[in-house]
């Protein structure tokens, strides 16, 4: 899945585009208003995670503009305002959720995971097509009798077809959910990832369309 980190501190920026690296989001970062909206304006994401004390145009300034030009994805405020003005107008402008620094990456993992479930209507934490199951907060796949924990760019990678179960994705849509800015990616990486899955979860979970590029089967 991929993330737009909008954090103009360089040493939390880099520390948050890390953690979230490793667990197997493709990560863009800016830092500043302006470029948060370039990016949204070229880029289709996720989720943002939007720190308020921007340069420039402040975070608030960023969210309300994102909202008024009809952007439907979510946002979590990452800051170290912690007010209860900030809090009230930062979800009433049309944040998600809001988490204030200092704080454990994990509870900010945990929180993204929850906001990205809502638009699938699940309360449940796993990807679930009758196939096989994936749980995103322990990399772990199962099918049928046998499990097994998926690496990072495994786990990005099923995660991006079982989010649009039936749907054909090419490799040029899963190298965008699977890889952000400046991350090089070698002309065979996808096909790579999807032997790796299928070596350790069977040839049945994902399909390959000929030519067009790989799906996996709607719930039954």
């Amino acid at each position: 899945m991929r993330v737009l980190l909008v954090e103009d501190d360089r040493m939390i920026g880099a520390a948050l585009q890390q953690a979230l690296r490793d667990a197997a989001y493709a990560v863009d970062w800016v830092r500043d208003g302006a470029s948060a909206q370039d990016a949204t304006a070229t880029e289709a994401y996720d989720i943002v995670l939007l720190d308020l004390g921007l340069p420039g145009d402040d975070g608030m300034s960023v969210l309300r503009r994102l909202r008024t030009n009809g952007a439907t994805m979510p946002v979590i405020i990452v800051t170290a305002r912690d007010g209860l003005d900030d809090r009230i107008g930062g979800l009433d402008v049309g944040a998600d959720d809001f988490v204030t620094k200092p704080f454990e990456p994990g509870e900010l993992l945990a929180r993204m995971r929850a906001v990205l479930r809502r638009p699938r209507g699940a309360a449940a934490p796993l990807l679930d097509n009758g196939v096989v199951s994936l749980d995103p907060s322990t990399f772990e796949a199962r099918t049928g009798d046998t499990a097994c924990r998926l690496t990072a760019r495994e786990f990005a990678c099923l995660q991006a077809l079982m989010h649009r179960p039936g749907a054909i994705l090419s490799r040029h849509d899963l190298e965008g959910r699977i890889y952000g800015w400046n991350e090089e990616v070698e002309s065979n990486a996808v096909e790579f990832l999807i032997h790796a899955v299928r070596r350790k979860l069977g040839n049945a979970v994902i399909r390959n369309v000929r030519g067009v590029g790989w799906m996996v089967d709607r719930p039954t």
